[in-house]
């Protein structure tokens, strides 16, 4: 796998700030100047990329991942690769387009944008230019189901937004020559290597490792009600440990779960915040804080409304608590160590606009009325023209008692009573009871009064007098006129909320890393978590970690400690039983140093973790429809990315690799694979940890002898015919596999666990192997010869009934039974 390799990015930081490009919109490209095109799709909240290099012309590409509503993971991407084009869809999403347009007002570095149609970035089309993309290293005569095997192991195909991103690429790619603009229209741009592109500072993990490890987790929703409505977390270790309270942050805990880095500065500002909060004195502090988070509600989102004037008054509360309770994270933090980074960050960042729109917003809305009348209404001595209006209305009850009663003076004697009633755009209107007289249209006529024949009803009739013409003159429309002059005060609201919407996004993001860190901090303090040592060299040590999964569901759990040195021990065998709990170490050793990598505490007394640069697995095997390809090509896929990708800071993880073939070609594999290792380089060996049950990989000795080979065994004990597991780790190798132990365990008959331990000791010792359901040759002889002597004894010269009785009882039968016992 030769095309496989992996790439580190070249710059770091976020935002908008590019660094110098390598070509400017407005020069001309140098004729033998290399270019890079940059593929992007986004959708909800996810970003798939690639990008061509046309000095090596290779192809790079990153998995799937999240990015915020600023994409500042693209912004970073394109900071360190600098793209002369950038390619993405014509249907794209708003925040898309709201970054190129801020990306174009850079007058610094103006890249090309070129836009598909939609359907140039469907999945299948991607797929398709990927099996016609012209690969120089792959023979012409190869078919297609081979390369898609190849291709498989050299791109992730369980990133469906990448791939539609490189289905647009090589189309751009064919359409422009890049690189044989002078060659034949047959001669395709030629793709030499297939490179995995990583952030700088980013820990490289692929989807299967996150899967192994039960990083996370996605379930069936168990209310009946929301099956198909979505998922829900299901036990892994992003389940544990998020007890944020607000949802950004959730969303924030699983973007450090999704990037965890390398970077010792953020780790350090992560682990001083958590240190404080598990510190006991502070707890009554981090209840108090958590209290406030709970209200601080989704601002983008309410930002959007006020700039499109949708706001509900259920708005306006949410952002009146979320800035009340800004205020109040601020206030409470500002009498905290300033030394810790994040504090600092606060009470500075939370500024006195806070303060001013919570003040502004509590003496100008009426929340009780608004609600009431679910509109937005203001209190009094807002405005006083508006109050002076509310007075009139709330006077005009009375008022209007007073009019209807000189009004029934002049009307017909047999109208009993009449009112004078408000409607809102209509005015006011003279109301009087529908006698029984009243049928037809004409019958509605009083003289003096216009009938209103549009609010004509059953019991009622309305008219428009003169009285009621001159209240319409001198009132107006009271109640439209209010509600105009409150929804002016509204935009003017709205408007000052708006021009301080950069001290409202500050809420955002520090908010969110509060709560994040309190979450962990809160699942550190209840499992008896440690604050791991971070450095800058190539060790890892553990003292008595624990697998932070299994030891909530294990009623005991034994503790193992973990060594690798930078010359001593990198590469780790591990011979056990089945079930002694290897592929339980090898897991909880890969969680641990991820847990590190993200700034959390660790379930150990102690570590130290050096730097890690990417965690690779080759220990679950799946199916795979979608691709084609066996569930041994899929583990030779992980074994491959392991191999290719790995480098001397990386963690290697395999279990159980060779078994889903031949045993010798397994295990030729698997210590070709160990081998590759040991003969590289000091620097450049990963840490390996590798569990197996190819005993003859030791004793056969296949592997060559070094310093950095280590050989582990988990401890386990004989009692009589009972195996008993103690789950310890120590250095040695596992003479047997107990597996006879292991069946019984299972329920297994013991006759065939006891005819399996006799098979297997005459394949041991190189006997010949009977089969138990076949009769001995001694047996067969003697039955044949008795058939024989009875056959002898017959008489043929008599009767019939002899030798037919004969054939039907003794031969026959006999015959059947030597069949099928040959």
């Amino acid at each position: 796998m030769a095309a496989l390799g992996s790439l580190r990015g070249g710059g770091g930081g976020g935002g908008f700030v590019f660094g110098p490009p390598g070509i400017n919109g407005d020069e001309e490209e140098e004729e033998d100047s290399p270019a890079v095109l940059l593929s992007v799709f986004t959708q909800h909240g996810q970003m798939g990329l690639c990008f061509y290099d046309s000095k090596d012309s290779s192809l790079h590409y990153m998995r799937d991942t999240l990015d915020n509503y600023e994409l500042h993971l693209l912004a970073r991407v394109i900071q360190e690769v600098s793209p002369h084009v950038i390619i993405t869809s014509a249907k794209q999403e708003s925040c898309m387009t709201r970054f190129l347009q801020h990306l174009g007002s850079n007058p610094d570095y103006k890249p090309e944008v070129v836009t598909y149609p939609y359907v140039d970035f469907g999945l299948e089309v991607g797929k398709h230019r990927l099996l016609s993309a012209h690969l120089p290293f792959l023979p012409a005569s190869i078919s297609e189901r081979d390369k898609m095997s190849y291709l498989s192991s050299c791109i992730s195909f369980d990133s469906p937004l990448m791939l539609r991103a490189v289905g647009a690429l090589l189309k751009c790619l064919d359409r422009r020559r890049v690189g044989v603009e002078l060659e034949d229209s047959s001669v395709g741009v030629p793709i030499l290597q297939f490179l995995a592109y990583t952030l700088k500072g980013v820990v490289c993990m692929d989807q299967d490792t996150y899967s192994v490890l039960q990083i996370f987790k996605s379930e069936l929703h168990p209310s009946v009600y929301k099956l198909h409505s979505g998922e829900k977390e299901g036990l892994s270790l992003y389940g544990i440990l998020n007890r944020c309270r607000c949802r950004f942050g959730s969303k924030l805990l699983r973007q450090w779960f999704l990037r965890p880095t390398q970077d010792l500065t953020v780790l350090h500002r992560r682990q001083e915040v958590i240190r404080f909060f598990t510190s006991p004195p502070n707890s009554d502090v981090l209840s108090t804080l958590q209290s406030s988070l709970r209200n601080i509600t989704n601002i983008p989102t309410l930002l959007r409304r006020m700039s499109l004037s949708h706001t509900k008054v259920t708005d306006w509360q949410s952002l009146y608590k979320t800035v009340y309770n800004a205020v109040c994270i601020r206030d409470t933090v500002r009498h905290l160590p300033q030394s810790i980074h994040l504090f600092r960050d606060i009470s500075e960042g939370f500024s006195d606009d806070l303060h001013h729109i919570a003040s502004l917003i509590s003496r100008v809305v009426d929340f009780d009325t608004s609600i009431a009348e679910n509109r937005f209404t203001i209190k009094p001595n807002v405005d006083p023209a508006i109050d002076e209006k509310k007075r009139r209305m709330m006077g005009l009850s009375d008022f209007l008692t007073d009019v209807a009663r000189r009004e029934l003076e002049h009307l017909d004697a047999r109208i009993p009573s009449c009112c004078v009633i408000y409607i809102p755009l209509i005015g006011f209107l003279l109301s009087v009871p529908r006698l029984p007289s009243m049928v037809e249209k004409e019958d509605f006529e009083i003289e003096g009064l216009d009938f209103m024949v549009c609010f004509l009803s059953e019991d009622r009739l309305h008219y428009r007098s003169q009285r009621t013409k001159e209240l319409d003159d001198l009132l107006g429309d009271l109640h439209c006129d209010i509600r105009d002059m409150e929804t002016a005060v509204m935009t003017q609201l709205q408007n000052t909320v708006l021009e301080r919407s950069a001290s409202l996004y500050k809420i955002l993001d520090l908010a969110a890393e509060l709560d994040c860190l309190m979450a962990m901090s809160s699942a550190s303090q209840e499992y008896g978590y440690t604050s791991p040592k971070l450095a800058s060299h190539r060790e890892i040590t553990v003292i008595q970690g624990r697998h932070p999964l299994l030891e909530l569901c294990s009623p005991v759990f034994v503790a193992n400690s973990f060594q690798s040195s930078e010359s001593q021990g990198r590469v780790k065998i591990i011979t056990g039983p089945n079930s002694s709990g290897k592929s339980i170490y090898l897991k909880q050793v890969g969680l641990i140093v991820f847990m590190a990598l993200i700034g959390s505490d660790v379930p150990a007394k102690e570590a130290e973790i050096g730097l890690v640069d990417g965690i690779f697995t080759r220990m679950q095997s799946r199916e795979s429809v979608s691709v084609g390809l066996s569930t041994f090509m899929i583990d030779l896929n992980q074994m491959a990315q392991a191999l290719n990708s790995s480098t001397g800071n990386s963690l290697v993880l395999i279990d159980e690799f060779g078994k889903g073939t031949n045993t010798v070609d397994g295990l030729s594999l698997l210590a070709a694979s160990i081998s590759h290792w040991l003969r590289k380089p000091l620097v450049d060996v990963p840490h390996v940890l590798l569990a197996t049950n190819f005993h003859s990989l030791l004793q056969l000795g296949l592997l060559p002898s070094s310093g950095l080979l280590c050989l582990l065994t988990l401890e386990t004990a004989v009692d009589g015919d009972e195996l008993v597991f103690l789950y310890h780790l120590k250095e040695g190798i596992c003479q047997s596999s107990y597996a006879a132990n292991i069946a019984t365990l299972a329920g297994l008959p013991t006759s065939l666990v006891q005819r399996g331990v006799e098979v297997s000791e005459l394949y041991r010792t190189g006997r010949l192997i009977e089969r138990i359901d076949k009769a001995s040759s001694d047996e067969q002889a003697n039955r044949c010869r008795s058939v024989v002597e009875m056959f002898l004894s017959l008489d043929l010269d008599g009767k019939d009934l002899d030798l037919q009785h004969f054939m039907k009882e003794e031969l026959l039968p006999s015959a059947g039974e030597l069949l099928s016992r040959s």
